[in-house]
């Protein structure tokens, strides 16, 4: 580091002078330190990928872990505890969902983004789960990009077979409808990790939820709307409006805060609080091929 040049004059004034330059260097010190570590991400936040600016995402929930990731297409937050994510976020748009799908991966990774430990794929191997996706594959079937990144370990959670492909099938579906009905939707999905899990799977100890969760917000004018659901992950034969719930509910189950710095107070209190059900078509022949069909896949 260079040496303070300092110039010395004869008298009192020049010591003031001295002083008030030293006062001068440790205060410049201090807000380059400020300005250095104030705007680097926090030492167990994985940085976004380049390209993604993360106030795109400002729809997605506070972390309780603080191992978020940011990728061109969704963000999610990181549980190296359980091995998978809290809550992935993404906007999901009618615009996206008209373009020609593109061929699915089906090529699990782990995901070089994470801060902490990921599951592998082996992990899920002979354990009578689904590698279930938490942002859907379909959803970003609107280039190979993006259906790469839904594979990645991240955004993966252990999903009972006929969960996975029964009433979660239908839910995706059906949020896929909403979408395209909305011109857009912020979505939010995960396990619920503060109830015990059902167990454990592969080396890592991946834990197995004993339900999972979907936040829906219609943002658009001239009518907002809300809605959730909270699903057991085990098979269904209930009609899917049985399993929905206030946004407000899920905070209550999951401990997470959604969409805190997207809404208003008053907006938080129409849009979390309550719902109405009747503002989401659901889909009789959908359930009644789940129930005839979806269920019984092996």
């Amino acid at each position: 580091m260079a040496k303070l040049r300092t110039n010395h004059t004869r008298g009192g004034g020049g010591g003031t002078i001295v002083r008030m330059g030293l006062f001068a260097a440790i205060l410049s010190g201090l807000v380059y330190l400020f300005n250095f570590f104030g705007s680097a991400p926090a030492a167990n936040e994985a940085s976004p990928e380049a390209g993604v600016n993360v106030t795109d995402f400002r729809f997605a929930p506070h972390s309780t872990t603080g191992e978020v990731v940011y990728n061109p297409y969704f963000a999610l937050s990181y549980s190296e505890k359980y091995r998978q994510a809290e809550w992935v976020a993404y906007e999901l748009t009618a615009e996206r969902l008209s373009q020609p799908w593109v061929k699915r991966s089906n090529t699990f990774l782990p995901d070089p983004q994470l801060p902490g430990k990921s599951a592998t794929p082996n992990d899920y191997r002979n354990s009578g789960y689904d590698r279930g996706h938490l942002a859907p594959a379909a959803d970003m079937a609107f280039n190979e990009e993006a259906m790469q990144y839904s594979f990645r370990m991240s955004n993966i959670s252990p999903q009972a077979k006929n969960f996975n492909k029964g009433i979660w099938r239908e839910l995706e579906e059906l949020t896929r409808n909403w979408a395209k009905q909305n011109k857009a939707l912020y979505v939010v999905t995960g396990p619920v990790l503060a109830t015990k899990p059902k167990g454990f799977v592969g080396n890592n100890r991946v834990a197995v939820p004993t339900a999972y969760y979907k936040v829906l917000l219609d943002y658009t004018e001239p009518q907002k709307k809300g809605i959730a659901f909270i699903i057991p992950n085990e098979v269904s034969y209930e009609p899917l409006f049985k399993y929905a719930v206030s946004i407000a509910e899920v905070e209550r189950q999951t401990g997470l805060v959604f969409f805190p710095d997207l809404l208003t107070p008053q907006e938080t209190k129409n849009l979390k609080e309550v719902f109405n059900i009747d503002l989401w078509e659901f889909s009789k022949r959908k359930f009644e091929l789940r129930t005839q069909k979806w269920n019984a896949q092996d």
